[in-house]
C-alpha cells in the first residue's frame, strides 16, 4: 500500500479513539515508522512529543491506564478560563463589534487576528497565546467569516412591481413570438499578458507566468464585452469593444446581434423587447441611448420596448447568470492575451442545456460625452408606459 494512503488511513482511525488511546496509538505508529517516527508522528497529529514519549513508556509497562477512562481523576491541564478569572469576559469585550468600550482605541481600527487579540489579552495582565484565543473563540461559537452580500441600497416602493412588470412583459412578448433579449456590458478587461482569477489543471511545477503588475501601461489595450443574450433561444452575442462602453457602442451591439440572430430567428418580428440595467451605456436617463435606439428602430422597422431593472439589482439581469457567468468560467486562470484568445474563449463557453454564444471584435473608435440637444430629443419617437415611466417606453420607427 502506498505509504502517504497508509499515513491517511491511520490518521482516519486515529481521531476515532479517545484521548489515551490517541496517546498509544500514536506511540505504536511512531514505534513502527522508526527513526524519525516521533517527528513525524508530531507533525501529522499536532501531538506533543512529550505526550507520545509518555505513551511510548505507558506500552511497555503492565500497568497501563483504564481504557474506560480518559484520564485519572483530576488528569489533565485545566482550561484557561477556569485558572484565569475574568478571561472570557475580557475577550468577548475586545471581540465585539464595538469593541472595548472606548471607541477611540487604535483597536477598534485593528485586524482582530488571535494573535492581535492574544497581544491585548496580555496587556490586560492574561498569560495566554494565540493557539489558545482560536481554541476559547471556538467554545465562544466564534467562526471565521466572510461579509456577505444580502443588503440592497434603499430601492424605490415600486421594486417589486417593476420585477412584475418585466417578466409580465417577457411572457407577453415571447407569447407573440417577439424576441426577448438581456443586454449589459461586462467588466472591463486589460489585453496582455496579466492574471486572471480562478486555477486551471496543469502539470506539476508549469504554471503560468503573468505580469507581477495589472499597469495599464503595460497593456496591449482594453477589451468591453457587451453582450446581448436571447431569453427564450439560450444564445448570445457579445461585441467586443476596444475603445469605450458608450451608448452608441451598446446599440451597435444590439445591432449586431440582430444581424447575426435577431432577423434570422424571428423572421416575422415587428417588435423588439430589451431587458437592460438602469445605469451605464444603456441607462433609462441616458439621452444618447434612447437617440440611438430610434435609429436602430429606424433601420429594422422593429418598435423597441425597454424595461429597466431598478437601481441595485443588475444581478437578476438573466445576461448576469446565464451567459456572462460562464463566460467568466471558460476563461479562468487564463491570461487576456490577445483579442483574438479573448474572441475564442468567450465563443466557447458553453452549457449542458445548450448555451451558445458568438463573438465579434468592434474595432470601431466610439467618442465618449457625446451630448443630445432638446431639439434632438423631442423628435425621438418615445412613448411611455403608465407603469413607471422612467424605467418602461416603446421607440417606434420613424418611418414606416
Amino acid at each position: 500500500m502506498d505509504v502517504a494512503h497508509d499515513l491517511g488511513l491511520w490518521l482516519k482511525i486515529y481521531h476515532t479513539q479517545s484521548e489515551c488511546q490517541k496517546r498509544w496509538f500514536a506511540a505504536q505508529k511512531a514505534k513502527e515508522l522508526g527513526r524519525g517516527g516521533l517527528s513525524t508522528v508530531n507533525r501529522l497529529t499536532g501531538m506533543s512529543r512529550t505526550t507520545i514519549s509518555k505513551g511510548m513508556k505507558e506500552l511497555e509497562q503492565s500497568d497501563v491506564l483504564e481504557v474506560d477512562r480518559t484520564r485519572r481523576p483530576g488528569g489533565g491541564r485545566k482550561k484557561k478560563e477556569v485558572t484565569e478569572k475574568g478571561i472570557i469576559q475580557a475577550l468577548e469585550s475586545i471581540v465585539d463589534e464595538n469593541t472595548a468600550g472606548d471607541p477611540m482605541s487604535l483597536l477598534k481600527w485593528t485586524c482582530k487576528s488571535t494573535r492581535v487579540i492574544a497581544e491585548e489579552l496580555n496587556r490586560k495582565g492574561f498569560a495566554v497565546s494565540h493557539q489558545t484565543v482560536h481554541s476559547l473563540l471556538k467554545d465562544l461559537d466564534y467562526l471565521l467569516q466572510s461579509n456577505r452580500k444580502t443588503l440592497s441600497a434603499t430601492s424605490g416602493p415600486d421594486r417589486d412591481a417593476q420585477f412584475r412588470y418585466i417578466n409580465a412583459s417577457v411572457r407577453k412578448f415571447v407569447r407573440k413570438k417577439q424576441p426577448v433579449i438581456s443586454v449589459d456590458a461586462k467588466k472591463k478587461e486589460l489585453v496582455g499578458n496579466f492574471a486572471n482569477s480562478g486555477r486551471e489543471w496543469r502539470k506539476k511545477g508549469r504554471n503560468r507566468e503573468v505580469n507581477d503588475h495589472d499597469f495599464r501601461s503595460r497593456a496591449k489595450g482594453i477589451a468591453i464585452p457587451y453582450g446581448a443574450y436571447d431569453v427564450e433561444k439560450n444564445e448570445g452575442l457579445v461585441n467586443v469593444g476596444i475603445t469605450s462602453d458608450t451608448a452608441e457602442f451598446a446599440v451597435n451591439s444590439i445591432h449586431k446581434w440582430w444581424s447575426f440572430y435577431g432577423k434570422r430567428r424571428y423572421p416575422q418580428a415587428h417588435e423588439l423587447l430589451i431587458c437592460a440595467d438602469g445605469g451605464g451605456s444603456n441607462g433609462s436617463r441616458n439621452r444618447a441611448w434612447k437617440l440611438n435606439l430610434q435609429e436602430f428602430a429606424n433601420k429594422t422597422g422593429l418598435s423597441v420596448t425597454v424595461c429597466h431593472y431598478p437601481p441595485g439589482t443588475s444581478k437578476w439581469n438573466k445576461i448576469e447568470h446565464r451567459m456572462f457567468s460562464f463566460i467568466s468560467l471558460n476563461w479562468k486562470a487564463v491570461p487576456l492575451e490577445s483579442y483574438e484568445t479573448i474572441v475564442n474563449l468567450i465563443g466557447g463557453a458553453k452549457t449542458k442545456t445548450g448555451l451558445k454564444v458568438n463573438a465579434k471584435l468592434d474595432k470601431r473608435k466610439y467618442k465618449k460625452g457625446i451630448k443630445v440637444p432638446d431639439e434632438v430629443f423631442e423628435q425621438i419617437k418615445i412613448r411611455t408606459h403608465k407603469s413607471r415611466p422612467k424605467l418602461n417606453y416603446t421607440i417606434r420607427p420613424q418611418t414606416p
